[in-house]
This record gives C-alpha cells, sequence and structure tokens, in this order.
C-alpha cells in the first residue's frame, strides 16, 4: 500500500509513518501542506492520503475540496485535532472517507485504516 502522509508536524508525520510499516505500507511520501500534498499526488499515486486539518499555506479541508474537485478517487482519512461535530460533518461533505481524531493510538489508527480500504474495496467489488 502506498500512503501520502499530510501534516505540518515532522514529528507527528514521523509516528504516523512508524504505524504504517506496522500494517505493511510498502510506500510512504510526506508532505507539508496541501498544497505541497497537491504537487506530489499525481507523480506518487497513493493508495490512501493521510491529512491534517490546520495546516499553513493550504489546509486539509481546501486540499480534499481541491482533491475532490478533481475527480480524484483517492480514499482520505482526515488525522486532526478537530472534534467538533460540525467539523466531522464539513469534512466528510468535503470527500474524506475516514475520520481520526488526535491524539490516537497506533492501534486506533491501524484499525480506521483497516476499516477504510475494506470500506473502499468493497464498495470496488460491487
Amino acid at each position: 500500500m502506498r500512503v501520502l502522509v499530510v501534516d505540518d508536524s515532522k514529528t507527528m508525520r514521523n509516528i504516523v509513518k512508524g504505524v504504517l510499516g506496522t500494517i505493511g505500507a510498502t510506500a510512504v511520501e510526506e508532505a507539508s501542506d496541501g498544497q505541497d500534498a497537491l504537487s506530489r499526488v499525481d507523480a506518487f499515486n497513493p493508495d490512501l492520503i493521510l491529512l491534517d486539518w490546520n495546516m499553513p499555506v493550504m489546509d486539509g479541508i481546501t486540499f480534499v475540496k481541491s482533491y475532490r474537485g478533481a475527480k480524484k478517487t483517492t480514499p482520505i482519512i482526515m488525522v486532526t485535532t478537530e472534534a467538533e461535530k460540525t467539523r466531522v460533518i464539513e469534512a466528510i461533505q468535503a470527500g474524506v472517507n475516514n475520520y481520526a481524531v488526535k491524539p490516537f493510538t497506533p492501534e486506533s489508527l491501524s484499525k480506521i485504516i483497516e476499516t477504510t480500504m475494506a470500506k473502499v474495496a468493497a464498495k470496488k467489488a460491487a
């Protein structure tokens, strides 16, 4: 599985990469904000995008709207401290497939990734 990790925190990207290593990610690309992610995503062609909401230059929700606006269907999991119900709804309406709230445990993030990828696979098979 190829995963694009988008977060302005290098520490958080490293934590997420550690979790991805335990679930068999074959390649991980990092981006420090939404604009950086947009410039890398097509060449990298990820199977999954893990995306922070609050970042400089371009935030996560703007990235989602831009990416989905280009008819891209790669699964996106918003990984953020934004836990308010209105924010979760906004992200889902913009096109994220799932939502993980920081701080998370490696087990909870792994479960969210597995659940999301299983739903996407089931949808493709239907």
